[in-house]
């Protein structure tokens, strides 16, 4: 980050409602409003898309606070497999501790799980009134096989557990965990977020984790919607940051500089 422009990156600790220590970086302005930035699975606030849509909220002049979810980065508690609930009152407790030092969050925006979090906030808040969902899985009985293998359930229900090695650090789901996301219906909770709530979807085109045809999906259910697909751009957006950047900051000046 440039700090030659006097803006810090405030360290900030929030106890979730599990009484776990939350860690976020606060881009600080000054401004009331503050944007809130959710990262994916088994990543964490400082991924490349969080660092860089940060930045760019910064120089517009707004805040903005990217944090890891309990059991992720610096965050304590234990890292579970599903737990799309449990990010999404994560979020609450991040929101409310705002709220209670009289800042405003118009805007939260998640990246893959982080924006089926997003939405789930959104369908049982109604708090914040524009949601951004970067590459969300629309049905998350899908991709649970390239992840987990095949005979995921057969295995699962044997021994209780399936232990993966993802190449930076193992992960152990557990039945109950994976239950948790198979019971975790996104489509429904689509249903529920209010007509008022403004939601962008961006997606790339390329996306070869979870498929452009899910923001499709959205787009057919949720009542205030705007889709943006990239040409070309993968799950992370890694040839895309530029694109991806300004598509979420046009969003977001139309929300945050045309309501001031």
């Amino acid at each position: 980050m440039d700090s030659s422009k006097g803006i810090q990156e405030q360290r900030i600790v929030i106890p979730n409602r599990h009484n776990e220590k939350l860690v976020g970086l606060l881009h600080e302005t000054g401004s009331t409003e503050i944007v809130v930035l959710c990262h994916g699975f088994r990543s964490n606030k400082n991924n490349q898309i969080m660092n860089n849509v940060a930045a760019a909220i910064e120089k517009e002049g707004i805040s903005a606070f990217r944090f890891d979810f309990s059991g992720n980065g610096e965050s304590e508690g234990s890292f579970y497999y599903g737990n799309y609930n449990h990010e999404a009152d994560d979020l609450h407790s991040v929101i409310q501790y705002f709220s209670n030092k009289n800042r405003v969050v118009p805007i939260i925006l998640g990246h893959s799980k982080g924006g089926d979090v997003v939405l789930l906030y959104a369908s049982n808040y109604h708090d914040v009134r524009n949601v951004i969902n970067l590459s969300g899985r629309y049905d998350l009985k899908n991709g649970i096989r390239e992840r987990l293998g095949e005979d995921f359930l057969e295995r699962i229900k044997q021994q209780g557990f399936i232990d993966v090695g993802d190449g930076k650090s193992g992960y152990r789901v557990t039945e109950k965990s994976l239950m948790d996301r198979l019971s975790t219906d996104i489509h429904e909770a689509c249903l529920k977020i209010d007509k008022e709530c403004r939601v962008l979807t961006v997606h790339g085109s390329a996306d070869e984790v979870i498929r452009v045809e899910d923001a499709k999906e959205f787009a057919k259910v949720i009542p205030n919607h705007k889709l943006e697909i990239v040409e070309g751009a993968n799950h992370c957006y890694t040839e895309h940051q530029s694109q991806l950047v300004s598509t979420v900051m046009e969003f977001i000046k139309t929300v945050i500089v045309m309501n001031n």
